[in-house]
C-alpha cells in the first residue's frame, strides 16, 4: 500500500501475463480476441479507480514468472495469466504460495470449453479466485475482485 500525493491510499495491483500473450491481437484473433496486450494494458487503466496503481509485466519464461510474483510482496494483489504454465507449473504454484498477496488466475478463453489438458490448473487451489472465459473482460473482472477483497480485509 503507498500513499498517493495526497496523502490517500494507493492499492498496487500486478498484472501478470505469460507465454504467447504477447501476440494477443495476432495470435488466433477468434479465440483471443483482436485487442493487443499494450490495447488490453490500457484499457485495463482506464478502468482502474483512481485510487489503483497497476503494474504490468510479460514474460515468455517460467522463472521470469516466478521472479515477478517474488517481488509481489510489494503488491496488494496479483492479477496472474500464467497461460500454458497454469496446467504444467509446480513451480509458478509454489511461488504464489510464498508471497502473502492474493492473487486472481485469468484466462482470456473458456478453458473448460477447450482440449482436455487445458481443463486442469496447477495453480487454481493457491490463488483466490479463477476468472476464465469472458476474453479481455476477465482481466477487469479480477480487478474488481481484489479490490473488493482487499477493501473487505482491510476497511
Amino acid at each position: 500500500m503507498r500513499l498517493d500525493e495526497r496523502g490517500g491510499r494507493r492499492l498496487r495491483i500486478l498484472v501478470l501475463n505469460g507465454p504467447n500473450l504477447n501476440l494477443l491481437g495476432r495470435r488466433e484473433p477468434n479465440v483471443y480476441g483482436e485487442m493487443s496486450l499494450k490495447g488490453l494494458a490500457a484499457e485495463l487503466m482506464l478502468r482502474a479507480p483512481e485510487d489503483v496503481e497497476l503494474t504490468f509485466k510479460q514474460s515468455n519464461h517460467e522463472g521470469d514468472l516466478i521472479d515477478a510474483l517474488h517481488d509481489a510482496f510489494d503488491y496488494e494483489g496479483v492479477i496472474l495469466n500464467a497461460g500454458a504454465y497454469t496446467h504444467t507449473s509446480i513451480a509458478i504454484r509454489d511461488a504464489i504460495s510464498a508471497i502473502a498477496a492474493p492473487v486472481v488466475e485469468v484466462h482470456i478463453s473458456n478453458v473448460h470449453a477447450r482440449e482436455a489438458f487445458r481443463h486442469e490448473s496447477k495453480l487454481a487451489a493457491v490463488c483466490i479466485g479463477v476468472i476464465t472465459g469472458f476474453g479481455l473482460t476477465s482481466y477487469t473482472l479480477a480487478l474488481h475482485a481484489l479490490i473488493e477483497h482487499w477493501r473487505n480485509r482491510h476497511d
